[in-house]
């Protein structure tokens, strides 16, 4: 079963969730304040956090940024009335995917289910072509994806679940220009024309300065993104 932390301030959201996510093998656990959230992430054993942006104490996006200084789990933003600046300040400070309020349980869950696939949950192995080797050595950079790992001189590097099929994305065909239409359909699995595009250049923009002082990503402006490290093997 998995556990889901849900933290927001609606008291009369938590219950009628759990009872829809207990139909599909999850427990979801609620908490009214991020203090109260946040201790409870501390405890572990949580598969996802489901994070409202208008909270007490600090907003989703205060809460977000704490969050991804310590762990990598999956974060879901809700986001009142689908503010498109929400939703890239969300994504911008680490979040995997965002819900605008109100939103219907069977979303909820299905956006959850894509974030989990994309980041290999519960040790899932992402999906490797036949003959393709499981670990990638560039120049300065190795790509584990047994483990889910990337190493920068030996050094493994904090990547989201995101980031890395970002990364995964770019290096198995270096060169190869990818439109940000592409990218957000081959890492989210929807229609590219459902999500914001702006995203990418967020999500890019992240995994560059982790991936510094390494110059693997190339823009071609207008058109996209390419990987352009040497591979080694």
């Amino acid at each position: 079963m998995r556990r889901l932390l849900l933290i927001d301030d609606d008291e009369q959201l938590a219950a009628p969730l759990a009872a829809f996510f207990r139909r599909f093998d999850c427990e979801l656990v609620s908490a009214t304040t991020p203090s109260a959230g946040l201790a409870l992430l501390k405890e572990g054993g949580f598969d996802a956090a489901i994070l409202d942006v208008m909270l007490p104490e600090m907003d989703g996006f205060e809460l977000c940024r704490t969050i991804r200084k310590h762990s990598d789990l999956p974060i879901v933003m809700l986001t009142a009335r689908g503010d498109v600046m929400d939703r890239v300040v969300g994504l911008e400070l680490g979040a995997d995917d965002y819900v605008p309020k109100p939103f219907e349980p069977r979303e909820l869950l299905a956006r959850l289910q894509t974030v989990w696939r994309r980041s290999g949950s519960r040790g899932a192995a992402p999906p490797v072509p036949a003959g393709e080797p499981r670990v990638m050595v560039f120049d300065g950079l190795t790509i584990d994806l047994d483990r889910r790992q990337a190493l920068r001189g030996g050094e493994a590097l904090d990547l989201t679940g995101t980031e890395f099929e970002l990364l995964v994305l770019l290096a198995r065909e270096p060169q190869k220009v990818f439109s940000r239409d592409e990218i957000l359909e081959k890492l989210r699995g929807h229609s590219a024309e459902d999500l914001l595009t702006r995203a990418v250049d967020i999500l890019v923009s992240r995994l560059r300065k982790k991936l510094e002082p390494l110059d693997c990503i190339r823009t071609l402006r207008g058109v996209g993104y390419a990987f352009a490290a040497g591979r080694v093997q």
